[in-house]
């Protein structure tokens, strides 16, 4: 008898931006929203998404300027306030799970004139094991300093934090969220403003964690380098619009749908043609 073949699965949104075809979250999610809503004022921000990241992938949230991508994120982790919805973590309520997740937050929303060295920011991801006033270990000071290293920022560690350049900070952040040793990383742009190497260096060691059984979510805005950098896309514009792995949602046909006239047909035709010549 010849085996069965599955094919990769897709969702689109409804018009109220919840799943087409719903499912229920399997416990080993690492992240699944059902008809989260935020809105500021009277205007809708995010509205009735649903939402489900797979386990030991990376994702993007992608869409244009004001989609709602960021505000997804941080609603998800109760940073701003949801007007409705469910947020579950490998299949448990959020509040229960926060050990679990590991937050990088974008370079803009950080006050780098707080006068901290690099070491102590590294640091902070380990609290949570100590508490705010435990005293940290040797053993644990020293994994701080080995999670700089892994960012190729061991030499900076004495380093005023607001001294280094904007690709040195994200890399600093980033050091920090491994240091939580966490299931689940969530980063809000974490390539807006850095340079090429940096780049390289932070995608290089989320890769890792991924072959490490870890998920990654990722708010992205640079298009091109979906299909290089991510196994799974979710699709946003204030609704959700389509979700599921790169080779078959990243298409000429969802990207117009999330962005409309916001990118040249010519772009877009550009990126589909790159996948299905890959």
């Amino acid at each position: 008898m010849a085996p069965t073949m599955t094919r990769p699965s897709m969702t689109i949104a409804a018009q109220d931006g919840r799943a087409a075809r719903p499912a229920t979250p399997a416990p080993d999610n690492p992240l699944a929203m059902r008809g989260l809503t935020v809105s500021y004022g009277e205007k809708p921000a995010v509205f009735s998404v649903d939402a489900t990241f797979p386990a030991r992938s990376m994702s993007a949230i992608i869409g244009p300027n004001g989609a709602g991508k960021s505000t997804l994120l941080k609603a998800a982790l109760g940073v701003i306030p949801r007007l409705s919805g469910d947020v579950l973590i490998f299949g448990t309520p959020i509040d229960q799970a926060r050990d679990r997740i590991a937050y990088v937050p974008q370079r803009a929303s950080v006050d780098w004139d707080f006068p901290t060295m690099v070491i102590d920011v590294v640091q902070m991801g380990l609290y949570r094991k100590v508490g705010l006033l435990g005293r940290l270990s040797g053993q644990m000071a020293a994994k701080a300093r080995d999670c700089l290293d892994r960012v190729g920022m061991a030499d900076f560690a004495d380093r005023q934090i607001g001294q280094l350049s904007g690709g040195q900070q994200q890399r600093v952040f980033l050091a920090r969220a491994l240091a939580q040793d966490a299931d689940l990383y969530l980063l809000d742009e974490p390539f807006a403003g850095v340079d090429a190497a940096t780049e390289r260096a932070i995608i290089d060691v989320l890769k890792l964690l991924k072959s490490e059984g870890k998920a990654v979510v990722c708010v992205h805005h640079d298009l091109s380098t979906v299909r290089d950098y991510f196994d799974h896309v979710f699709l946003i514009n204030v609704r959700r619009i389509a979700e599921g792995p790169v080779e078959t949602t990243f298409t000429a046909e969802n990207l117009n749908a999330t962005y409309g006239g916001r990118l040249a047909a010519t772009h877009i035709d550009e990126l589909a043609i790159a996948g299905s010549a890959s």
